[in-house]
């Protein structure tokens, strides 16, 4: 019972500061943000079209070539089908929107930031940013430009377990010095767990997604490997895949392994479309203790100030998490809060993310460690 209550007034004392300051930041103006969704085919476009109401954001706009598919989503998530728009230059034209919600494969990315941009349109985009470092590279230019915000959406950016690990490390210095990250992210398959046709038609296509597990759940450790690590670049990244189910899965690999160095750590991630169960953990080993985030709320943690292993519940009453990437966008859009830099959700992070995930490609496929330039 001692120990229990060390451990929560310890995570209590680490909490209470950072909640604060977003409750201060959220009393500012709540006016609603205009905003369109850029395609369909995406499985998370789920996430806007069946949000509950709020006051937030208005959903002003639907684009997607597809008018059948589009009216299927009206009808699923009762929407007004007099927003959809076929045309994606008519839609920008005629909503005007303040920002616009990319739910289209990772190659059309680069395209909705070409059209929205030049307009002055905010873009937040499902991970990951882009299929290629020039691409991303095209996009960041357009961004800075034209001066918009333009955000790349991870689930684990919602956990408030994630939120915690990271304050942990950053403010109490309660692992020490990192030395190893371990990231584990995947499910069954895509198939296996039953996406939809126009969504499992561009998840496994090697230029619209730009691969298979490595892309799409290898990105979520090296955005959250690149945050850790601040503006350290890394040395050198490995790669291996697998192709276990090439009869259902034969242009792209379902199983990735990812070793990101760096001058003072390592960080391994595990991206697979074969486990029997979907998982997004992490765990982070220092020289003074470590932390395993097991889920959105669970965490396990131990370290000089707890030999012995300590499990530990947070959720986004304990501490200052969105939980809600929408929310996010328009507090940024309202200048409320300020996007920082390396952030979860920033340009510069997942630049970044688009250089690991391309040498990871490139090592998978030649068999090579790809070594990084100085500053590149």
């Amino acid at each position: 019972m001692k120990t229990n209550f060390l451990v929560k007034l310890f995570l209590l004392t680490m909490l209470l500061p950072a909640f604060a300051g977003t409750m201060r930041a959220q009393t500012l103006s709540n006016a609603p943000v205009r905003v369109a969704v850029a395609g369909l085919v995406h499985g998370h476009s789920a996430f806007i079209l069946g949000r509950k109401s709020k006051t937030d954001i208005v959903l002003s706009g639907v684009f997607d070539p597809d008018a059948a598919l589009a009216q299927r989503y009206a009808k699923r998530y009762n929407f007004d089908p007099g927003i959809i728009y076929t045309d994606f230059d008519k839609m920008l034209d005629e909503v005007k929107p303040e920002a616009v919600l990319a739910f289209g494969s990772i190659f059309d990315h680069l395209a909705v930031v070409e059209k929205c941009a030049p307009r002055g349109i905010h873009v937040m985009v499902e991970k990951p940013l882009a299929t290629t470092p020039a691409a991303a590279k095209k996009m960041q230019d357009l961004a800075r430009k034209y001066k918009i915000h333009l955000l790349t959406d991870y689930e684990t950016s919602w956990y408030p377990a994630v939120e915690k690990a990271f304050q942990l490390v950053k403010d109490s210095n309660f692992v020490g010095q990192v030395r190893k990250v371990v990231i584990h992210d995947g499910h069954q398959g895509p198939k296996e767990i039953g996406v939809g046709p126009e969504f499992f038609n561009w998840l496994t296509d090697p230029v619209l997604n730009g691969g298979g597990a490595l892309i799409d759940f290898g990105c979520y450790g090296a955005n959250l490997m690149t945050f850790l690590m601040k503006d350290e670049k890394p040395i050198s990244v490995t790669a291996v895949t697998q192709h276990y189910k090439p009869a259902i899965y034969p242009k792209v690999e379902d199983e990735a392994t990812i070793v990101v160095n760096y001058p003072s750590a390592q960080c391994i991630i595990q991206a697979s479309w074969n486990w029997p169960f979907s998982r997004k953990d992490m765990e982070i080993y220092g020289d003074a203790g470590y932390i395993v985030q097991v889920d959105k709320s669970a965490m396990r943690i131990r370290g000089r100030k707890f030999p012995k292993e300590q499990a530990v519940q947070v959720t986004d009453k304990d501490i200052a998490v969105y939980t809600d990437p929408f929310t996010y966008l328009a507090d940024v859009i309202h200048g409320k809060i300020t996007v920082p830099p390396h952030g979860l959700y920033a340009l510069e992070n997942n630049v970044e993310v688009v250089k690991i995930l391309d040498a990871a490609r490139t090592s998978a496929k030649t068999g090579k460690t790809i070594y990084f330039k100085p500053g590149k």
